[in-house]
């Protein structure tokens, strides 16, 4: 795996024996992932425990577990005491079945890999704080068959940790854990065909226990636990670890994932012994990384060059935290380089990235963020610009931008450019209006395509604050006819009446409040068709609003 990945050999950082510090860690670990074969040579995956003190040493090499367990639909319990022992003895012909174990303590970010004749520490990466509490289990079978119920699918959308057993030729074991932000397990395939789950692998510390056990064996067992609720997944299923552009085309910004396909699962109700209070995010998570399939046109870009660079060529401040910036392709692109509506595609590593960190506490985003950037393109595609430039509208709200906004020009800078796509485009057929709802800085898209619209039949409604009053001028100033088609609503300080006036006079009306519902559901019959580029706490209220009408919206969520 080492070698695949280009990555340095390096020691492994284990103890063949239970330290001093592993069993007291196991002692206060109010859970403890256990992993095991099945009777067909499968590995399986459970979670027991429920308060501190259930999992204990009895001897250097030995630990003993007293905990309520479900003998019957739990895989692991059921392979371990043997379908014939539900008195909780054990089968006599398990007794040298090889198991591993992960104990860990949600509360603390704390766990410790306990793996037949390997103990070792792990860092707190990608796990969320929970308060684990126990509770008496009441297991019930929802599902034992292919493709999974729409609970299953359910909990995998909220699931923000999931606890994995891989196997080396069934001679050696581990479980560990896999975390991130809720949903972070996507679903590319649930029919009757097959069942395909996928998940990004993080940066890590490059040990690559786990994945090195899949590349060599690529079964897997995996629990994924309700902790609201005390339902529980259990799958067993084979593993395809996926590198590079391939990663990037199914799960875009990934460059290692790993897909698997299911062989069995379990979806069983109320079946863990205990629950949990959820805590604090880790500030290590990434964003989602959603399917490319279901983000179609938002992160698949259209240019793959990779020596077409974008010249920044001119830089203006718009506002305080608003600035406007002219790039000029390096290379001849044939016909005009985007679409109205499109964005582009920056990649910034080149200026910003750091390189390889196992910890960045200091910056714990940074560990996974490829710096790849995209911003909708503001300049009307034909006329206003020569053929190789472009320009983005943009406020300054991370690293990135903050970079952007401190360039000097005569600096020459020169950001490859991943690409050019997206499918926001507004159409305005003969005689319908087109209403356009922006939020802030969302009025970039509508500037884009506002050469190819009549302004007498569009309407908008922009929200914006007093601090972007810049903003609101120069897009007037740019665009004079389209202060008649919109309805500002301002918030914020008003130390700049004197420029809300002059916006009036020009024919924009300006109303010193927030959007309401009313101001929006009293113009649903303008057209059947909406068109939205907001926050979004406001877009999910313009579609409530608007429910009854089609809504095509842009976001900030890429």
């Amino acid at each position: 795996m080492h070698r695949t990945l280009h990555v340095p050999d390096q020691e492994n950082p284990t103890s063949p024996f239970l330290t001093p510090y592993a069993a007291r860690f196991l002692q206060s670990s109010p859970l403890l992932a256990l992993g095991t074969l099945d009777d067909t040579g499968r590995p399986w995956t459970t979670l027991l425990g429920g308060e501190a003190g259930f999992a204990r040493p009895l001897a250097q090499s030995i630990i003993g577990i007293r905990t309520l367990v479900d003998p019957v639909y739990d895989p692991v319990i059921a392979s371990l005491l043997g379908r014939e022992h539900q008195d909780n003895s054990v089968d006599p012909s398990t007794k040298n079945r090889a198991v591993s174990a992960l104990a860990i303590d949600l509360a603390t970010r704390s766990r410790y890999k306990l793996a037949g004749k390997m103990v070792a520490g792990n860092c707190p990466k990608y796990l969320n704080k929970k308060h684990v509490v126990p509770v008496v289990p009441e297991p019930g079978l929802a599902s034992s068959t292919l493709p999974l119920p729409a609970e299953a699918i359910h909990l995998l959308a909220k699931a923000d940790l999931f606890f994995i057993t891989s196997t080396y030729n069934g001679s050696s074991m581990g479980t560990n854990h896999r975390g991130g932000p809720p949903g972070f397990v996507r679903v590319m395939q649930n029919d009757r065909s097959s069942t395909t789950l996928i998940y990004p692998e993080y940066s890590g510390n490059q040990l690559y226990q786990t994945l090195g056990n899949l590349w060599v064996a690529p079964k897997a067992g995996i629990v994924i636990p309700d902790f609201d609720n005390g339902d529980v997944l259990y799958l067993t299923c084979t593993t395809e670890i996926v590198i590079g552009k391939d990663a990037a085309a199914l799960l875009p910004r990934s460059s290692l994932a790993v897909k698997v396909h299911l062989e069995e699962a379990r979806f069983i109700k109320t079946g863990l012994a205990f629950r949990a209070r959820q805590g604090e995010p880790s500030p290590y998570n990434p964003p989602v990384r959603f399917l490319v399939t279901e983000r179609a046109g938002v992160e698949s870009p259209t240019v793959t060059n990779q020596n077409v660079y974008a010249r920044l060529i001119r830089k203006e401040l718009l506002a305080p935290s608003i600035g406007r910036f002219r790039f000029r392709v390096s290379a001849a692109v044939p016909g005009r380089l985007c679409e109205p509506g499109q964005y582009v595609a920056l990649a910034f590593d080149e200026e910003l990235g750091v390189g390889y960190s196992h910890m960045r506490d200091d910056d714990p985003w940074s560990l996974n963020d490829d710096l790849v950037r995209t911003f909708t393109v503001s300049s009307p595609t034909r006329g206003s610009l020569p053929q190789d430039e472009f320009e983005i509208t943009i406020r300054s709200v991370g690293k990135v931008t903050r970079f952007l906004f401190h360039q000097n020009i005569r600096a020459g800078l020169e950001i490859p450019i991943k690409g050019f796509a997206g499918t926001f485009s507004i159409k305005q057929p003969d005689g319908d209006i087109v209403p356009f709802v922006a939020g802030g800085i969302g009025i970039t898209p509508l500037l884009a395509h506002l050469p190819e619209l009549d302004l007498k039949r569009t309407k908008v409604f922009w929200t914006i604050n007093m601090r972007d009053m810049g903003l609101m001028v120069d897009t007037f100033n740019r665009y004079p006819q389209l202060a008649s088609s919109t309805t500002l609503y301002v918030s914020g300080a008003a130390d700049a009446a004197a420029s809300g006036q002059k916006l009036q006079t020009n024919g924009a009306q300006v109303l010193r409040r927030r959007m309401e519902a009313s101001d929006v559901q009293a113009e649903r019959g303008l057209s059947t068709t909406w068109y939205i580029c907001t926050g979004s706490r406001l877009r999910q209220e313009l579609l409530s609003w608007l429910s009854a009408n089609k809504v095509v919206y842009e976001d900030f969520d890429y």
